[in-house]
């Protein structure tokens, strides 16, 4: 455990599914000096999530659970979150929906970084539907999580310019940029206030 002078970093935990961009960034912003945080766990319910190599490569305790019966695996991940004292959740890009009584349990104390500018464009295919319905702009929120998808409280948000030429691809990438800004920031003013 590292020893840290004045104020102590508060261990959060990691949930994804697959590359695992904001995971990479979630850590290296959390070994920052002015980071409020410590990425301690990351969780994944995909064996293959590329993101796990992050986790590996920076020595920090990974889970694989599978979500074939939710009961269990939520079981085993609250056991999880309890054992490495998990201050707050961040959801980047886990593709599983968490039960209520998961989201219930763990109230105010978990966030998701989402690529549109909530509460438009809920779900999946964001870039897309937002190019598609000739946005000016996309971009990503942060939010709460609570029992409606992609509904909670905003914490953050980035806005993006949508450009002619833009395919959802090209948006994506831009929006990814954004939240790698947004993603740390926000963490740290939730963490503020815990």
């Amino acid at each position: 455990m590292q020893k840290l002078t004045g104020n102590k970093k508060k261990n959060v935990a990691v949930f994804i599914s697959g590359n695992g961009s904001n995971l990479k960034n979630l850590i290296n912003h959390s070994l920052k000096k002015k980071s409020k945080f410590k990425v301690c766990l990351v969780i994944s319910n995909n064996s293959k999530a590329k993101g796990l190599y992050f986790a590996k490569k920076f020595n920090i305790k990974n889970k694989i659970i599978k979500y074939s019966n939710i009961k269990i695996a939520e079981k085993k991940a609250i056991l999880e979150l309890k054992k490495n004292n998990i201050k707050l959740i961040c959801l980047a890009g886990f593709m599983k929906i968490l039960s209520k009584s998961f989201i219930k349990k763990f109230c105010g104390k978990i966030i998701n970084i989402h690529p549109s500018l909530l509460p438009k464009y809920k779900g999946l295919n964001t870039h897309q539907r937002a190019i598609n319905n000739n946005e000016r702009y996309s971009g990503c929120s942060v939010h709460y999580v609570n029992q409606k998808l992609d509904s909670g409280k905003i914490i953050l948000q980035k806005k993006v310019k949508i450009l002619k030429n833009d395919t959802s691809k090209k948006l994506a990438k831009r929006i990814l940029k954004q939240e790698h800004l947004l993603f740390p920031k926000a963490l740290n003013k939730v963490l503020s206030s815990l």
